[in-house]
Order: C-alpha cells, then structure tokens, then sequence
C-alpha cells in the first residue's frame, strides 16, 4: 500500500530521512494487532514531528511516540491521489468503518426504472450494477438533482407518482393528469405503447444531455420555418429554449453509470510527470505517471489551444554551441506512444481491481467530490470518453501540458 518504510526509535527520531512534501502516512505499533493511525498531510516531516515528538504542554493524547514501531508513507502529488490512497488504506485497516472515517456518502443519482412497466425517474443513492444503463449521476447534491428533474419532467408526459400501477379505466386519476402533465397510465389514458415511447423520450434525454430532444425541436422548426408557419416555429423556439434551460442544468460529469468513463490528470510527486487515473463506470484505477519530458507546455497567453504551439517561457532554453536547443522536443507520435503504454498500464490496474458495488459507490462519492469542488479550488483535469467509446488523446495530451504547466505556477508562488 504504501511505498517507502521507516522504522522509528523514539530515543532517536530520524527527522531528516523524512520528506517535507504532502503525503498519506500509517503508524505502525509493535504489536501486530493493534490498529494503525493512518492520515494525510501536507507536509509529511512536521505532522510527524508534531505527533511523535510534542512539545511539553501538549496533550497527552498526542503522545504517541512509545507506541510507535514503524513508520509508512507514500508521497503524493495531489489531494485528489492523496484521497484515493488514504481511502483504499483505510479500507485495508479498518474495514467498513473507513467510510465513516474519511465522511464518505453514497452519491447522489437519478435512476430511470425502465424494468417497471410504467418506468418513473427519482432520485437515489443506491448504487446497483444491474441498473447501471440506468442510473445517471454523480450530482453535486440532492438538491441539484431534484431540480433538474422537476425542470426534464415538465418537458415530458411521464408519471411522477411513486405507486405500483395496476390501470383501471375507474381511477379518477390525479392532479398531474388533469393538468395534462403526464399520460396516465393509471386509468389507461394512453396505451402501453405510446407510455414506453415515452419513457424512450426520457431515458434518450438523460443520456444524451438533452441533445436528443434539442436535436428533434430544432429539426422541426426548420422544417416549420421552411414552410413559412412561423407561428408554429415560435411556438418550437420558445420549447427549445425550456429543453435547453433544462438541459443546462445537467453537468457534465452526469453519465450513465456503464458511460461513466474518462482519464484524469493530477500533478505528481515526482519531477517533469504527471499522475493519470482511469475512471471506467465509475471505478477508479490508478495512479500510472506520464512524462513529460520533451513536451512544449500550454501557453495561454499565446492564444492557441495547440499543444504544439509555442512553449511557455518559464525558464530559459539552454542552448548548444551551435545555438540550437539543446532540449530535445518530442514528436507527437512519440507522445501519443508514450500515453498509449501509460492507458494499458491503468488498463492493467483496472483488470486487478475486483470492484464491489460498495466500492464503485465510494469511487464515485470520492469523484464527486473532486469533481464539484469550486473551479478555483480543483487542482487537475478530466477527459471524458467520446460517444463512440474512445479516449481524446490529443485533447488529453493537451490537458496534460495545462496540469503540469498550472502546478509549476503553483510551486512558484511565494509560500
């Protein structure tokens, strides 16, 4: 678990074999069976020295240094890594208790019931593997979904009611129905067929971000447009600004569950690298370091998006005695190579990791958490896979020049 050990004398302390860079750390007792302490921090020697070599005055419950037999600690690039390692940690230490530990929260999600006859979508936290096709998240909170929820129901005629369905042409029905909001299945106002058509309508909403029904009204006041009804091509342009609010409100970490794919890049701890992680339906694996060595940096003030533009000057270019670069600049097939050997690296971490379904729900309840933290706060990027099932290599690339070249900014600022 963790890649470095140390042991600790207490009459000895060896302060200076300890880094002072962020890391996740366990402190090991002489008996075996005693529970480590396990933590994070960012800056592994002062967090240790403060636990195992307190000041007079400090609290006897800190005291811990004739307790302690071993030190183990792995170095980390990120708070994103540093919460993947304690995590999985955790787990090995302390078992289920860990999530009670680390406050992890089953994520929020939007589940379709397509296996009821009547499909609904609400809201849940319950995360199965079986209705992964089905369940759309993570959301930033409960509050978020149910929001955007009420906001795709009033697009549609689904059912909003929680109850088991059994239709009889006697049931007087409810509120929704006599305000033409929903089908009724209950009392057989629409048949079988139009109601799951319906419910296709819905299921294609969520998975398409709304681009599947944007995409049909667009088409349709075209077409209106085209043969001179404007009236009716108002009437399609005000529903198209409702499908598009709608859809706004859907971010675009939201997937379904078997969708839920991407590659994320975090600053590492080693020098000139990155960490990638891969996030496959929501598990996560990881991290493999992709090098940098050779690559020209973003430059956002040069006003190209290019990875292969020209290279940020944040230090000089040391030049030969011909006056050429002496810094070699790799190829782009040499970059995309390099990238492919570090995807099957993670293709290979992936194949390792027999995920439950407890776990997939506390990767992506860690995810989320990344993920929705305010943009001037979250430190890395993610790549998400195209519709076709594919990673964007050279926007990942490009990604990858953004991450290292941010957190060389970082490190540069005074402390």
């Amino acid at each position: 678990m963790f890649s470095r050990s140390l042991q600790f004398d207490p009459a000895h302390p060896a302060w200076a074999d300890l880094p002072t860079e962020s890391a996740v750390f366990a402190l090991f007792a002489a008996d075996p069976n005693a529970e480590p302490y396990i933590s994070r921090t960012p800056n592994l020697r002062n967090r240790l020295r403060r636990l195992l070599d307190p000041r007079p005055d400090q609290s006897k419950r800190l005291r811990l240094a004739q307790s302690v037999a071993r030190i183990e600690y792995a170095l980390t690039g990120s708070e994103f890594e540093a919460w993947l390692l304690l995590y999985a940690a955790s787990i090995s230490a302390f078992g289920d208790r860990a999530r009670k530990r680390l406050h992890l929260r089953n994520p929020v999600l939007l589940r379709m019931s397509m296996e009821n006859a009547y499909p609904r979508v609400y809201v849940t936290n319950r995360v199965t593997k079986k209705a992964s096709e089905h369940l759309f998240g993570p959301w930033p909170s409960r509050v978020a979904a149910e929001s955007a929820l009420e906001a795709m129901l009033n697009l549609f005629l689904l059912r909003r009611c929680v109850d088991e369905l059994h239709p009889d042409p006697t049931f007087p029905g409810c509120v929704y129905s006599e305000m033409k909001k929903c089908l009724a299945p209950c009392f057989k106002g629409c048949t079988d067929a139009r109601y799951a058509e319906e419910s296709a309508a819905v299921h294609a909403f969520l998975a398409t971000h709304g681009q599947s029904l944007i995409a049909d009204i667009t088409h349709q006041r075209d077409e209106a447009s085209a043969v001179l009804d404007f009236e009716r091509a108002a009437e399609l342009h005000a529903r198209l600004a409702k499908v598009e609010a709608a859809a706004a409100l859907m971010p675009p970490a939201v997937h379904s569950l078997d969708h839920l794919s991407g590659l994320i890049i975090q600053p590492a701890a080693e020098p000139e690298q990155v960490a990638l992680f891969l996030l496959t339906e929501g598990v996560l694996a990881g991290p493999v370091p992709y090098s940098i060595s050779g690559m020209r940096l973003h430059n956002e003030q040069s006003g190209s998006s290019s990875l292969f533009a020209q290279p940020v000057a944040l230090a000089p270019v040391p030049l030969d005695e011909a006056g050429a670069p002496a810094v070699k600049l790799a190829a782009r097939d040499e970059l995309e190579l390099r990238l492919d050997d570090a995807l099957t690296a993670l293709e290979e971490r992936k194949r390792e990791n027999q995920s439950s379904t407890q776990q997939t729900a506390d990767h992506l309840s860690l995810f989320a958490r990344w993920y929705y933290r305010p943009q001037a706060k979250r430190i890395g990027e993610i790549c998400f896979t195209q519709p076709d099932g594919e990673l964007p290599k050279r926007a990942i690339l490009r990604a990858v020049s953004r991450v290292y070249a941010q957190n060389l900014a970082r490190q540069a600022l005074p402390a």
